[in-house]
């Protein structure tokens, strides 16, 4: 069967059944271990190779396009190729069969690792699961940097620029997490000033729909509505200051509307806000969710559920999740049709040279947070071998962190280990109490016990 040509409707004469869509979106969501290069592979082979639904090009340009967009990409496709076949309800009813699978598993293991008193070999497992993380992180920025550095360009200058976002995005994420989004935006916007020539500033077509960001001032609200949205906003900061729901729905909607360059590109600031602004879980816990996110099918975007649920149970975790894939649903929903646009935009391209290499520093400087969360010394050679296993053997991520775990629950059963020193439990940090991970850190390393 002959695939439509790319922007063209699908034939009418043979339309795809929402329960199609329904049931091989599902599968898809159950078998999708591995991340991003998993689901892009599983999509292709359903949707151009084996069923001829989409041609080769326009699957391409939903690839090139949803990685242009802040958010899980490859939820953005799957998305994005439902919408080909069924328009809007098929979209939705996709992109939520691709999702909810992961969804379930991650919550069950949540219970499971988050319980006030779980056996000790989960509690084990998820130690050694923990150690792996850092070294994940480490291998998904080293995985990116190639490509940004390609889009950089030949010339020195934009070299030395792309050198210097990554300092910068890598920096704020292991020092200043809640200003992370900043450092990312800002960095776009310089790349685009610069190379947007004077002459044509102002005069350059904007991107409809797709990245407001970029869209000007046909966005912006009229003067005389400024006041109210601004006594609006001082009334929600309050609110999300305060706890609650609003708080779980604020970090939720920060993970899924800024994560340029993948989900990672999140984890410092989430890191910050679920353990030291609302402290509803440790930095160990936070490791685990993490980890969750990584041997769960589906994106490491799914860790704001693990979130959600240590602020306030299985709503709370299903709550984070709505509000974390809803951006992804409005961009795909609303500019889908003009994907193949977006690849040729020069105002696009030009804040993504700057914002990507920022995105891929952050996530290289999210190790130096994710690593002083580790409290056990048989924790750092699990670690060793993690390195070894992603960075120099270059083999799966699932399964390092699988054997991690395995290699933590092995140290519970080893006496030699377990009298390893080892820090204090560690608590959550009290309001006001600082972060006092260093502190951790070293006594683990010195080999200290606490009174």
């Amino acid at each position: 069967m002959q695939a439509a040509e790319p922007g063209s409707p699908r034939p009418a004469a043979e339309p795809v059944s929402l329960l199609t869509i329904a049931r091989e979106w599902g599968r898809i969501g159950c078998i999708g271990f591995g991340g991003p290069p998993a689901h892009i592979a599983l999509l292709r082979a359903l949707c151009v190779e084996r069923r001829g639904w989409i041609s080769a090009s326009e699957f391409e340009d939903g690839i090139a396009a949803t990685n242009m967009l802040p958010g899980p990409a490859s939820t953005q496709l799957a998305i994005f190729c439902a919408l080909r076949l069924r328009g809007a309800r098929g979209a939705l009813i996709g992109g939520a069969c691709f999702i909810v699978p992961g969804l379930i598993v991650i919550l069950a293991l949540s219970a499971v690792f988050l319980a006030a008193h779980p056996p000790l070999w989960i509690k084990d497992a998820a130690l050694g699961a923990d150690a792996a993380v850092p070294v994940v992180a480490l291998s998904a920025a080293l995985g990116l940097a190639p490509a940004s550095w390609r889009r950089s360009g030949t010339p020195r200058p934009a070299r030395v620029r792309w050198g210097c976002y990554l300092v910068a995005g890598g920096v704020a994420a292991a020092l200043t997490g809640p200003f992370l989004v900043l450092i990312l935006v800002g960095c776009g916007l310089l790349e685009l000033l610069v190379r947007t020539p004077p002459v044509r500033r102002g005069a350059v077509e904007r991107p409809k729909a797709l990245l407001p960001l970029l869209a000007g001032p046909a966005i912006l609200p009229r003067p005389a509505i400024l006041p109210r949205l601004g006594g609006a906003a001082k009334l929600a900061g309050a609110a999300v200051a305060a706890g609650g729901l609003l708080s779980v729905a604020w970090v939720a909607f920060k993970v899924g509307a800024l994560s340029y360059g993948g989900g990672f590109v999140i984890v410092p600031l989430m890191q910050h806000d679920a353990v030291h602004t609302y402290h509803w879980m440790t930095s160990a816990q936070f490791l685990s969710a993490v980890a969750l996110g990584q041997v769960t099918p589906g994106p490491v975007v799914q860790t704001v559920a693990v979130v959600g649920y240590a602020a306030g149970g299985v709503g709370d975790g299903l709550l984070a999740s709505l509000v974390a894939f809803a951006p992804s649903f409005a961009l795909v929903l609303g500019g889908g049709s003009r994907f193949d646009l977006l690849r040729g935009n020069a105002r696009v391209q030009a804040f993504l040279t700057g914002a990507g290499p920022a995105a891929i520093g952050a996530i290289a400087g999210a190790t130096i947070p994710l690593g002083l969360g580790l409290a056990h010394l048989w924790q750092l050679a699990v670690l060793g071998l993690v390195a070894v296993w992603l960075l120099a053997l270059r083999r799966g991520v699932v399964t390092a962190i699988v054997g991690a775990a395995a290699l933590g629950v092995l140290a519970a059963l080893s006496p030699g280990l377990r009298s390893l020193p080892e820090a204090r439990p560690e608590v959550a940090p009290a309001p006001g109490m600082g972060d006092d991970r260093g502190m951790t850190t070293f006594r683990a390393l010195a080999g200290t016990r606490a009174a």
